[in-house]
Order: C-alpha cells, then structure tokens, then sequence
C-alpha cells in the first residue's frame, strides 16, 4: 500500500458523512507505519474503544470505512477467525461492524466482519506478527497466495458496505 496523508484518509470515507470524517480521530505515527507489508491502513480510536476505522486501496484510490465493534461478554473468551486474514486467535478477534454506505446506511443497514481486533491483518499474514503455536494453523500457501487471499476477502467485505 503507498502511504496516505490524513487528508487522504478522511477524504477516503465511504459510509460516514464529511462531518464525521473531519472529526474522526487519525494516527499520529502515520510517517512509522510499515506501508509496504501493508494491505490497508486500520486502526482503533483511542478515545472511542468501540470504534476502528480501515482504508484500503481499491481500483488505484483509498477507500474507508468506518466500524463498530461488537460489545464482548466479561470473562467470556473463546478461539475466533479472522474473516479477512483467516488468522485463528484466542480472543484477539472482534465482530466489527460497518454501516453501508448511502441510502443504505441512512436507514440502517449495516454489514458485519470477524477482524483481527488489532486490525494487524496485513502483518499476520505476512508472519510478521504472530499468534501462539498452539492456535496457529498450518498452511500450505505461500505468502503472496495469502496476500492475495487476504486482499480478495478485503475487498469483498468494502463491496458489500458500498452496495
């Protein structure tokens, strides 16, 4: 992925108004993100814990969108995959929501995704990051067939919030 600036970002939001963009919280560390091991840009607010927001590069321009996370049952913790990664992990995966984007989303409508909760997809696929042995899954695929998987399942989920 090639690095984005914050105006980059905020413009590249599909299922929030430019309001919403403006106001949304952005990284700092934008200049230390690894961009090239990168898949799409994804991070939690830190002054809202149930939000997350994720810009990926779709047809050659950013695209974002913006995610609620699911609220999680103290003391209740259980292996989950990543719906994007296929990462399996020990409570380190959240069910995120998106409203769709237009109409759609004005009404209601809204999609939902098992993801990585750091949103470190990119970096578990890569084996940058990785989880414990015992919940990690043998694989047969090489890196750049798990690139691609990843970013075809990316891709599909950002399809069915611009729909």
């Amino acid at each position: 992925m090639k690095p984005l600036t914050e105006t980059e970002i905020r413009a590249a939001f599909v299922n929030c108004t430019k309001g919403e963009a403006t106001r949304l919280h952005i990284p700092r560390d934008l200049a230390e993100r690894p961009w090239p091991e990168l898949d799409y840009l994804g991070w939690r607010d830190p002054r809202a814990p149930d939000r997350a927001y994720l810009v990926a590069e779709i047809d050659g321009r950013p695209q974002g969108v913006a995610l609620r996370t699911a609220p999680r049952r103290p003391g209740h913790v259980r292996a989950s995959m990543c719906s994007v990664c296929l990462t399996t992990k020990e409570g380190g995966v959240s069910l995120m929501v998106a409203p769709k984007a237009g109409r759609a989303g004005k009404e209601g409508n809204s999609v939902g995704v098992y993801l990585c909760t750091d949103l470190d997809c990119s970096l578990y696929t890569r084996g940058i990051k990785q989880v414990a042995a015992l919940i990690r899954m043998r694989e047969t695929l090489t890196v750049d067939e798990r690139i691609a998987r990843t970013v075809a399942n990316l891709e599909a989920f950002l399809a069915k919030v611009t729909a």
